[in-house]
């Protein structure tokens, strides 16, 4: 294959902006990391006009995907997992060019998995928990069950990514083969949803508890990010300067509801600020210092 595709890249690996190229094959029938086609080819390049180029090919009853990525767009896929393909396809690919060991030495950074990168990435998986939980939950007072199940399932779904990344491994796009092999209570959890005979309420009541315990006793660890950010200053934050801090852009939709959980669970306090309204205050938020003993 690789061999079929040498007159396509080859004229990228002679351009001195390209950084390197990996190719990934696709190994069984119905192939979600490769998108389907038979073969990827992923090119990074250093200061692209265009941040991501694309172009289909086919060969000899074969298709392949060729993706020109600018390095800083992938630093952004893998710092943010939001576009978790191309970081399985760094992980997964081979390398069939490189300047100056570039991809052999992002390959390790990706297996390092730096605790920075590790907390931001916490951060916003368990952002997207919480509001998915915290809407399921409430579909389930509404008694609108099977849209509460429908959140619940995405509410796993951020529960086992989080688990993966806290166990210092990348999601995958198959993130219950990940899950089943590192974290099984997770796994399991998600098959007593889809698989119980009890009744879809009592399923998601069930479900409720489990994740609810869950979400809590990882609550702390999982917004890391945010805390450490927050204690870089004595003064409380108000909503409004945490909301354009650029470091937390990445789960800012997520952001209002994750500080009124970590507030209702005691991480976060509220300090009150008058304003000119008499028994109107401003809300800002500070970390709680978590305690020695735990």
């Amino acid at each position: 294959m690789e061999d079929l595709l040498r007159p396509i890249y080859q004229e990228r690996a002679s351009q001195s902006s390209t950084l390197g190229i990996l190719i990934l094959e696709k190994n069984k029938p119905i192939s979600p990391v490769t998108d389907n086609f038979d073969v990827i080819l992923f090119i990074i390049v250093r200061d692209a006009e265009e941040l991501w180029y694309v172009k289909h090919y086919e060969f000899e009853n074969k298709s392949a995907a060729m993706h020109i990525v600018d390095e800083t767009l992938l630093h952004h896929w893998i710092d943010t997992s939001s576009y978790r393909r191309a970081v399985e396809w760094v992980i997964n690919g081979s390398i069939i060019f490189e300047r100056n060991e570039y991809v052999t030495l992002m390959k390790e950074h990706l297996r390092e998995f730096p605790q920075k990168n590790r907390n931001l990435k916490k951060a916003i998986e368990f952002a997207k928990l919480i509001r998915s939980y915290s809407e399921s939950k409430d579909l389930y007072d509404s008694e609108q069950y099977l849209d509460s199940y429908s959140r619940m399932v995405s509410s796993l779904h951020y529960l086992a990514r989080l688990s993966i990344i806290e166990k210092g491994f990348h999601p995958e796009v198959t993130v219950w083969n990940q899950v089943k092999r590192i974290e099984p209570e997770i796994y399991k959890l998600y098959q007593e949803l889809i698989e119980s005979g009890e009744p879809t309420d009592k399923r998601i009541q069930l479900m409720i508890l489990a994740v609810e315990h869950s979400i809590s006793k990882r609550a702390r660890s999982s917004a890391q990010h945010l805390l450490e950010l927050m204690n870089e200053r004595e003064e409380p934050w108000s909503f409004g300067e945490l909301k354009v801090h650029p470091e937390i852009q990445e789960y800012i939709l997520d952001l209002s509801s994750m500080i009124e959980y970590l507030v209702e669970h005691g991480a976060i306090e509220v300090i009150p600020q008058e304003t000119k309204g008499p028994q109107i205050f401003h809300r800002t938020y500070k970390p709680v210092e978590q305690p020695v003993n735990e």
